[in-house]
């Protein structure tokens, strides 16, 4: 019987010996949820289209979310793994478009059109409020007075 047991602790002693090397050659990476959502977050969902990676339910930004952990479980910045998605989809995965070329009017323009649109509502209060001079009262010729005052008392 203690034949059996020394048997059993050797087997078991000698199996996390080989587990030991096995593991340290695979070491897995703890991700961050919070660095996956982070890039999520930046990206959008090419099903859903108006939602995140991160925010969308569909099947593909769950398969989306799974590169992001592991590519950044492999090692990679999440600039890195932006660079993927974009090298592989386009710009347009970008949830929103960067601030340069064509795609900086997409973030000027909205600055500019508040701007224009103050201008036109102050001009336009200026000129409602402005006080006009009165207008002066047009002098009638001495022939259309004498008239007026002989209908007025031709009435009465």
């Amino acid at each position: 019987m203690t034949r059996i047991r020394i048997a059993l602790v050797v087997a078991v002693v000698a199996l996390l010996f080989a587990a030991v090397p096995l593991h340290a050659q695979h070491p897995a990476r703890h991700v961050n949820e919070q660095a996956v959502y982070d890039v999520a977050a930046q990206l959008r969902c090419v099903v859903c289209q108006n939602l995140s990676v991160a925010d969308s339910p569909s099947e593909m930004a769950s398969q989306m979310r799974a590169v992001v952990r592991e590519r950044l479980a492999a090692g990679e910045t999440p600039e890195q793994v932006i660079r993927y998605f974009v090298d592989k989809y386009g710009e347009w995965i970008l949830l929103s478009p960067p601030r340069r070329g064509f795609t900086l009017l997409v973030w000027i323009m909205p600055a500019i059109g508040v701007i224009v649109g103050v201008g036109v509502v102050i001009l336009l209060v200026r000129s409602w409020t402005r006080r006009r001079p009165a207008t002066p009262r047009s002098a009638l010729d001495p022939a259309m007075r004498e008239r007026i005052r002989h209908e007025m008392e031709t009435e009465t």
